[in-house]
């Protein structure tokens, strides 16, 4: 798998973070380093504590990596979370739905990153 193809499967624009970052290979650094991110586990144990504060800024930090890099799937989807979670707001009708958008994006990135490391990238 290129990693324009790991794009198509992630729902990202490769040209898009091409065009930002100038470089393959500074794009394949941050897409790898993408896995290693904790933001996605904190926003999971985050819900799950009902730490609603601790969700948005992990929510937030996912939809600013996924903006820099143009996993466009999953920006569009933590972007609604984060909104969602912004000021605190209680849990609003429809959310759930956020939350499983999300991991749903999420799974799809990392299968994708992963299939293409399994690949023989970096």
């Amino acid at each position: 798998m290129t990693l324009k193809e790991c794009y198509a499967a992630l729902g990202g624009d490769y040209d898009e973070a091409m065009g930002r970052l100038r470089s393959e290979k500074l794009v394949q650094k941050f897409v790898l380093k993408f896995l290693n991110d904790g933001s996605y586990r904190l926003l999971c144990d985050s819900l799950a504590s009902g730490d609603r504060d601790e969700a948005f800024r992990a929510s937030h930090t996912i939809k600013g990596v996924c903006a820099n890099l143009a996993f466009n799937a999953l920006l569009e989807s933590s972007e609604a979370l984060t909104e969602a979670l912004r000021d605190g707001k209680p849990p609003q009708p429809g959310e759930d739905e956020l939350v499983a958008r999300v991991k749903a994006d999420y799974e799809r990135t990392a299968q994708a990153i992963r299939a293409y490391q399994e690949g023989g990238a970096g």
